[in-house]
């Protein structure tokens, strides 16, 4: 991979991709104290990256593999890629997502397709759809489109960086990239190495699908037992083989950020922004100024990879940024079955700021007491320490619902 290659898929794809905008970012630039731009791929045809991947793979093929068909596996933004290359080329194709997949990217996928694409769902995991595409190719004589681990794709994504160097005019100081199975990640780093050298990179996974640090960890890609798959476009187990010795050699630096800064700055790009990311979308930003440290006043790029969100998804992100935020807590608490014990609660254990928002009561004829849910919400993160204190002095059975328990998955 050079980045020849790179340049040489920037001119497939011209006319074909958006050029996407690079828009300085004020709430962030303030963060750090330096000047912050926002590569803004959720923009892109399809709202995200990954159409530069998908289209340049699929127009290299002949015509004989093009009469094939196609297939690929994804958790949504690929699959778009495809489809709309399959449309645009006159190419047939069937896509595999996992049910995790958000309907809003499975509709999204059947329109740009139209009746040259076949959405199928299968599995629960990213790895579950690959499964069942590669054996589809197999099976069917049609090409396999990786998502991320072959030298097309992986060129294809590298164009972002192009761009970004074209639009600034110069060499940005500290390039920040989202990362699932690195094919982004190692485009970048594969152009950079040679026409940009003296520029920071630096990968973000989401702390519950860290495969490329895996990887480079084991010295080879290994298969994470466990992946969470909330941020379902860069929840990948196993990191490509094509990516890795990319991403191993081309410099770059790799840290993580957990679901639920993710989603506290998906809130906050929509409020204050006014951006629509998806939870991968977000990656870059999340980690900016607390897991990827910046020197004052340098120029920093971050990739808004992809703005491929369900508005149905708006609740579990609340929830999840207000944990992370030491906001929202839960306790499975056992009241007297007597007249006032509500009102005793409210009145000596909730602070004057504190709010319920959930409260769950079953009712036990045969017992003096009965159990209730209760959420609540603090007005600020230290008044947890007062909350839990006046709990622990009352009359009250109270057991708090810790994160990570079986009952908070349930919840939450």
């Amino acid at each position: 991979m050079s980045a020849r290659t790179v340049e040489e898929a920037a001119k497939r794809l011209a006319g074909v991709v958006t050029r996407t905008p690079l828009e300085p970012n004020e709430r962030l630039s303030a963060r750090v104290d330096a000047r912050v731009w926002l590569k803004r791929e959720d923009l892109q045809t399809v709202r995200s990256y990954k159409i530069r991947g998908a289209y340049n793979f699929i127009v290299q093929l002949d015509a004989e593999h093009r009469e094939r068909g196609v297939v690929c596996a994804s958790a949504g933004n690929h699959a778009q890629g495809v489809a709309y290359a399959c449309r645009r080329l006159g190419a047939d194709g069937r896509v595999y997502v996992p049910g995790t997949t958000p309907r809003q990217k499975r509709e999204r996928i059947a329109t740009l397709g139209g009746s040259h694409i076949e959405v199928i769902v299968v599995g629960e995991t990213y790895e579950d759809a690959f499964t069942a595409a590669k054996q589809d190719a197999e099976r069917t004589g049609a090409t396999l489109v990786p998502a991320f681990d072959a030298p097309e794709t992986v060129a294809g994504q590298g164009t972002v960086a192009m761009e970004v160097v074209a639009q600034l005019g110069f060499v940005p100081d500290v390039m920040v990239v989202p990362v699932g199975g690195g094919g982004l990640l190692a485009g970048i780093a594969a152009w950079a190495a040679e026409r940009a050298p003296e520029m920071r990179i630096v990968g973000v996974e989401p702390a519950g699908a860290t495969c490329m640090a895996a990887a480079l960890a084991a010295g080879e890609p290994v298969r994470l037992e466990a992946v969470d798959t909330f941020v379902d476009g860069a929840a990948v187990a196993l990191a490509g083989s094509v990516t890795y010795p990319l991403v191993r050699d081309g410099g770059v630096e790799l840290t993580d950020v957990a679901e639920g800064a993710i989603c506290t700055e998906m809130l906050s790009m929509y409020q204050s922004d006014g951006v629509i990311a998806e939870p991968a979308g977000a990656l870059a930003t999340a980690a900016l100024g607390t897991t990827v440290k910046i020197d004052p006043g340098q120029i920093v790029v971050c990739v808004v990879s992809g703005g491929n969100n369900d508005v149905s998804r708006y609740g579990e992100v609340l929830e999840r940024s207000l944990i992370h935020e030491g906001l929202k807590h839960y306790f499975l608490v056992g009241f007297p079955q007597e007249p006032g014990a509500l009102r005793r609660f409210l009145d000596e254990v909730l602070g004057p700021d504190d709010d319920i928002t959930r409260f769950e009561y079953v009712k036990r004829n045969s017992r003096e007491t009965g159990p209730a849910l209760i959420g609540v919400e603090l007005a600020r993160p230290g008044d947890l320490e007062g909350l839990l204190h006046r709990l622990e002095v009352s009359p009250l059975q109270v057991e708090r619902v810790e994160p990570g328990s079986p009952l908070f998955h349930f919840l939450v």
